[in-house]
């Protein structure tokens, strides 16, 4: 097998745009996520079973179906109703950018839900008691207590998710976007060099995973941090009055 280097420098722009329109659309679809996905947790820790029950079907089908078959139904799917067509949003349900990305956060959205639910239950009950008895109020509580604890509790999870997004958003290219693996399918249809393109953008993919790892694992930090101070020095004070083992 010979193989052709000078072709990937040749189309690297080509491939880097590609990695910018795929870095938006898991930008600003889990920038959706996060933002459905807060209410829909709260509500499925709801103790009265009717409210939990449309977060839990809406979890339930973005869970259960297959991402193509949701990226079709929104991009296909909505151009077959007269009244779509006639109202306000056509103009944006008739793009194909925007179409992955409500899809993708809405997909999105129903994981990083369950994670955030399982995490708001995992919080110790001593925490919330402590706040309740504080005369913390429910919005107070939630903004300094529940919600920064559950979210150092997912993050790792959550970062996971991330990158399963990162590798869904492949299938952007099937509604005619060239994202990284559409750009790479439009170079190989031209240069009829499969091999060396598709491993540019394997390489590219894996560069892209390493930078949201890093992100999020200074989130980890920045959200746990109460459970590193004990092992770092305090800054401002005296080192003879620390408290030695």
């Amino acid at each position: 097998m010979n193989w052709d280097w000078t072709v990937i420098w040749q189309n690297l722009p080509k491939l880097m745009d590609g990695a910018l329109l795929t870095l938006e659309l898991v930008f600003f679809s889990g920038l959706i996520g996060v933002l459905l996905a807060v209410p829909l947790a709260l509500l499925r820790v709801s103790g009265n079973i009717w409210v939990r029950a449309l977060p839990y079907a809406y979890i339930f089908f973005f869970r259960g179906t297959p991402l193509l078959i949701q990226i079709f139904l929104v991009y296909y799917g909505a151009s077959q109703f007269e009244w779509v067509k006639e109202s306000s949003l056509w103009p944006i349900l008739r793009e194909p950018y925007w179409c992955a990305v409500i899809t993708f956060g809405l997909h999105t959205a129903a994981y990083i839900a369950e994670l955030l639910r399982g995490a708001i239950q995992s919080i110790p009950r001593g925490e919330i008691e402590a706040a309740k008895a504080l005369g913390m109020s429910y919005p107070k509580m939630l903004r300094r207590i529940t919600l920064p604890r559950a979210f150092g509790i997912m993050m790792p999870s959550y970062g996971n998710e991330v990158i399963l997004m990162l590798k869904g958003s492949a299938l952007a290219s099937t509604i005619t976007l060239l994202d990284l693996t559409g750009m790479a399918r439009t170079i190989i249809a031209r240069t009829y060099t499969p091999m060396e393109i598709f491993l540019a953008a394997g390489v590219m993919y894996l560069m892209i995973s390493a930078l949201i790892i890093f992100i999020f694992r200074l989130l980890e930090r920045y959200f746990n941090r109460h459970q590193h101070w004990p092992n770092e020095k305090p800054k401002g004070l005296d080192s003879q009055l620390l408290i030695k083992d």
